[in-house]
């Protein structure tokens, strides 16, 4: 049987036209503790994307 995934994708917003280290771990720390696993990042102009997998 192949493990299935569910994905999810947080968008972190700039305070002052940036986004701090706090304010990336205040979206993970939560998200860790319900099972879901940082797989990449993206920067786009000034936000930051977060892409998360959590086995079904």
């Amino acid at each position: 049987m192949s493990t299935r995934w569910n994905y999810k994708v947080v968008e972190v917003k700039p305070k002052w036209l940036s986004v701090t280290p706090k304010m990336i771990e205040d979206v993970l720390v939560p998200l860790g503790s319900m099972g879901w696993e940082l797989v990449s990042v993206t920067h786009i102009a000034t936000t930051t994307y977060l892409y998360l997998k959590k086995e079904n």
